[in-house]
């Protein structure tokens, strides 16, 4: 039976726990963020034009007189503005640039998405899928295995386009033009990492080493929102009868955030190339013109004008632009703005030509095959052409 003196107790229990209840609520626990924790003097405080970064690199460049990123600590990083809702039929008036920034935002702080993406004529599931790519795929997935790994046929990655384009629509006019498998999966390389993010990499490419270990542990992964190796580095008189760019970039392996500025550009510039050849009737199948078009030659050109862009970077202490040099006879990763910069080991290892280091070497993370008979001439003769 409950008595006074019960019912007493009873309530002044109650009163208690509802007092400590209510007080372990009123101050949240502290969430942790960057300016929690210093971040080592190498790296520089970041400034952002729409979450891209403005900082210098984790390695001195080889010539000093160019300086072209921020120093450190002169700038302040702008809070995040909501994004604001525009109507569509508003948005469809705006430049293409502007659309694609619109509806594919950066944010330079997110994580990696944990994608793998891969294009091919089969799924490794198919019978038709090509025994010899059977290993370089699988490692994907050994090396990654928390990640989300698809390789996508070229019907898929039709209506796969037009899901994730369907609100730019010169986009998808552009990519279904394009009259050569091989110009759509380069576009769609640029298409895929833009709208969603993570890692795209070649058929024929295989994982040497996890994504997780292709930048060093004390960068902090919120600085930067790409990472991309150097393709060729041909230290020659007549590199130019060879490759188009004295320092070139691979496009067979690249990791990014979605949105990048870089993946940005790259979409409008293949976009806007493609529709006004379609409308001059050049738009031709033409194999010599590729690697200009949509190839490395095009992508390392997108990649220099980003660093050279005053938008993104402070060029009023700058004694030049970032060139070829700042990336020649590199051996350790560069960090430059957003951007990681792997040495041509990391992306191309057995080689055996311009100082690329043996598969077992530390910075060996992915191993390439150049020999597809579907790969431009330069690609798929590297080996030969500096072996002699």
């Amino acid at each position: 039976m409950l008595t006074f003196r019960r019912a007493l107790v009873l309530a002044a229990a109650i009163l208690t726990l509802f007092f400590i209840f209510h007080s372990s609520h009123r101050d949240p626990p502290r969430i942790h963020n960057a300016k929690d924790h210093p971040k080592p003097a190498s790296l520089t405080k970041t400034t952002q034009k729409e979450s891209a970064s403005k900082q210098e690199t984790t390695e001195p460049p080889k010539h000093n007189d160019v300086t072209s990123w921020k120093a450190p600590g002169s700038t302040q990083v702008p809070a995040q503005k909501p994004k604001t809702q525009i109507p569509l039929a508003e948005l469809r008036k705006r430049p293409l640039r502007a659309q694609l920034e619109y509806q594919y935002p950066y944010d330079v702080e997110a994580k990696f998405p944990a994608y793998i993406w891969q294009t091919w004529k089969y799924t490794p599931a198919s019978g038709d899928f090509e025994p010899m790519f059977r290993e370089a795929e699988a490692s994907w997935t050994i090396m990654h295995p928390t990640f989300v790994h698809e390789v996508i046929t070229d019907k898929v990655a039709k209506h796969l386009m037009r899901h994730l384009y369907a609100s730019v629509p010169e986009v998808l006019e552009a990519y279904e033009a394009l009259p050569l498998p091989i110009l759509k999966a380069d576009f769609f390389r640029y298409l895929i990492l833009l709208a969603r993010g993570g890692i795209y990499s070649d058929i024929d490419t295989a994982a040497l080493k996890s994504a997780i270990e292709w930048v060093p542990g004390d960068v902090p992964r919120n600085t930067f929102g790409m990472v991309i190796g150097i393709e060729a580095d041909p230290d020659r008189p007549d590199w130019a009868d060879w490759y188009s760019r004295r320092i070139q970039f691979c496009q067979w392996t690249i990791q990014a955030k979605p949105g990048h500025p870089v993946l940005r550009e790259i979409v409008a510039n293949i976009t806007m190339e493609t529709l006004k050849r379609k409308s001059e009737g050049r738009l031709t199948k033409d194999y010599k013109s590729i690697v200009e078009f949509t190839g490395p030659a095009l992508w390392t050109d997108i990649v220099f004008n980003f660093f050279n862009d005053p938008d993104y970077f402070d060029m009023s202490t700058s004694k030049g632009n970032i060139t070829w040099e700042h990336f020649t006879g590199m051996t350790s990763a560069k960090k430059v703005g957003d951007v990681v910069v792997l040495p041509i080991t990391s992306f191309s290892p057995g080689i055996r030509t311009m100082n690329a280091g043996e598969d077992d070497d530390p910075m060996a993370f992915v191993k390439h095959n150049f020999e597809g008979t579907w790969k431009p001439a330069e690609e798929r003769h590297i080996g030969e052409i500096f072996s002699g």
